[in-house]
């Protein structure tokens, strides 16, 4: 599978091959403040298979803890595109970034639901943990 997405404005664009890892919806305050109150819709793909094939990203991360997301935006216009984990050989690729976010299908899990708001939902039948799901 290929998939191809960019940001609002058409400055950054990548290709991602390879199977998605993990389609998923994260409701931690970062994602929350990151997608303006919602929750963050993303893929997991395998690193290998990602590059920017126009523009390069700005990226931005917070320095108080270790495990914080690294996330590459857009410069231009603003939009959020990728975050990579630490010790994850993956990228999280935004859903709202892709061509045809309709690939996306919805999630199949939904992590830090601990930390969701009470308008937030989760669909039903999609497996909620409290943190990321056990390895």
């Amino acid at each position: 599978m290929t998939l191809t997405g960019g940001c609002y404005c058409g400055a950054l664009r990548y290709e991602a091959e390879g199977a998605p890892m993990l389609k998923a919806q994260c409701h931690c305050r970062a994602c929350q403040t990151y997608s303006g109150g919602a929750p963050n819709l993303f893929m997991v793909m395998p690193a290998a298979g990602f590059r920017y094939v126009k523009g390069t990203p700005k990226s931005f991360r917070l320095e108080d803890r270790p495990d914080r997301v690294t996330r590459d935006f857009c410069a231009t216009c603003g939009t959020g595109v990728a975050s990579h984990r630490p010790g994850l050989p993956a990228v999280i690729l935004k859903i709202g970034t892709l061509d045809d976010p309709a690939v996306f299908k919805g999630p199949k899990a939904a992590v830090f639901a601990a930390e969701k708001q009470a308008f937030h939902i989760i669909p039903e039948g999609v497996h909620a943990f409290d943190g990321l799901p056990p390895a």
